[in-house]
């Protein structure tokens, strides 16, 4: 089945973790072999040839890159201007894919119908409807920045959206400039209304995953725009403010969001110490992304508000994610499990990729 992942950090990952997602991920693994540099050296899930094998074809990917003020632990770029020029580097790889035939750059409706054209418009699962084969596919992706604090100035916003830029999320984890993200709290400021502002002209859709709850409603207060959640998981099913209440998840069906489900352990089985506990000790499976989904079915009463945004090799390998999954082919399964559990075709496809695409295609009209 065509899948459309809502978001994998491309970029990060092959500027920072230094992989060539061109090759497979097990020549990337063994390449790894034996680092230590980061926990998730050697257990990697993405790359490109997984990426068509496994028909994920279209994607959110992103740009990210954090400012830490002095004292602030998080690791981050000591600069604004460092975390600009960092995502200019990052806008500069995807640029150098794209000209080598492994991406391609959606911005409009008319690119986005062109490319599921592409890739769902063929009766062979070997080749797109144009005769390409399957394996030399250029993969679509909508880009995204996560985190705003390289976002140095509004006229900085509208060369990024000029350049592609379609979705932005203005907090990651901690404090912020604009908004405030993941273990931090607080609201956004008049910088950050006067990004949202921005944003709303430009018609940038608004990525509520990461924002503290104060953040997320005064951000749901002050914007008028699309509004997703590309990565996000159920408060009641794994109790931390990473991830989003009923009653937020609630605001976000009424605004017409999707909710992407993550992959991270730790946001799947309650009780994860990061870098301390295993994907055996605790079980952790794909039945657990389903739940995910199935939580936010529930509470939509329908599957027109649940995707995939699965966040893998988002920091994060093998060692933090669901035990029924070596790479990003596996995510096939899921929509084997949503079938499992009575999900009609049409649902099925809606959260593996519909979804997606209808909401593209309405913010995009």
């Amino acid at each position: 089945m065509f899948v459309f992942d809502a978001h994998l950090d491309l970029s990060m990952s092959a500027m920072e973790w230094n992989r060539d997602l061109r090759e497979p991920v097990a020549a990337i693994r063994q390449r790894e072999h034996g680092r230590t540099d980061k926990l998730d050296r050697g257990k990697n899930t993405v790359a490109f040839p997984e990426m068509r094998r496994g028909d994920v074809g279209l994607c959110v990917a992103t740009q990210i890159a954090r400012y830490v003020r002095p004292g602030n632990p998080l690791p981050g770029w000591h600069s604004p201007e460092i975390a600009w020029a960092q995502t200019q580097g990052q806008l500069a790889w995807y640029r150098a894919m794209e000209a080598q035939g492994h991406l391609r750059q959606i911005t409009n409706r008319e690119q986005l119908d062109a490319h599921v054209e592409l890739w769902m418009g063929s009766s062979s699962g070997e080749s797109l409807s144009d005769g390409t084969p399957k394996a030399d596919a250029p993969i679509g992706y909508i880009l995204s920045l996560e985190g705003a604090d390289s976002i140095l100035t509004p006229g900085h916003l509208e060369r990024s959206y000029r350049d592609g830029l379609r979705a932005l999320g203005p907090a990651h984890y901690g404090p912020g400039t604009y908004a405030q993200g993941t273990a931090a709290s607080g609201g956004l400021g008049p910088d950050g209304r006067e990004l949202l502002a921005e944003m709303e002209r430009l018609g940038i859709i608004l990525d509520a995953t990461h924002l503290c709850d104060e953040s997320f409603w005064e951000a749901l207060e002050h914007f008028g725009g699309r509004v997703w959640a590309s990565h996000s998981n159920c408060r009641a099913l794994v109790p931390d403010g990473r991830q989003f209440s009923d009653e937020q998840m609630l605001a976000l069906i009424e605004r017409g969001a999707v909710v992407g489900a993550a992959l991270d352990a730790w946001m799947l089985v309650p009780g994860w110490r990061r870098g301390a506990t295993t994907p055996e000790e605790t079980g952790v499976a794909l039945r657990h992304v389903v739940d995910q989904i199935d939580h936010v079915c529930q509470l939509a009463g329908n599957a027109r508000h649940s995707g995939i945004g699965t966040d893998l090799d988002g920091g994060f390998g093998r060692e933090q994610a669901p035990l029924d999954l070596d790479t990003i082919v596996d995510l096939q399964k899921i929509a084997e499990q949503l079938v499992d559990r009575g999900y009609p075709t049409a649902d099925v496809e809606a959260i593996m990729h519909g979804n997606w695409i209808r909401f593209l295609r309405d913010a995009w009209g």
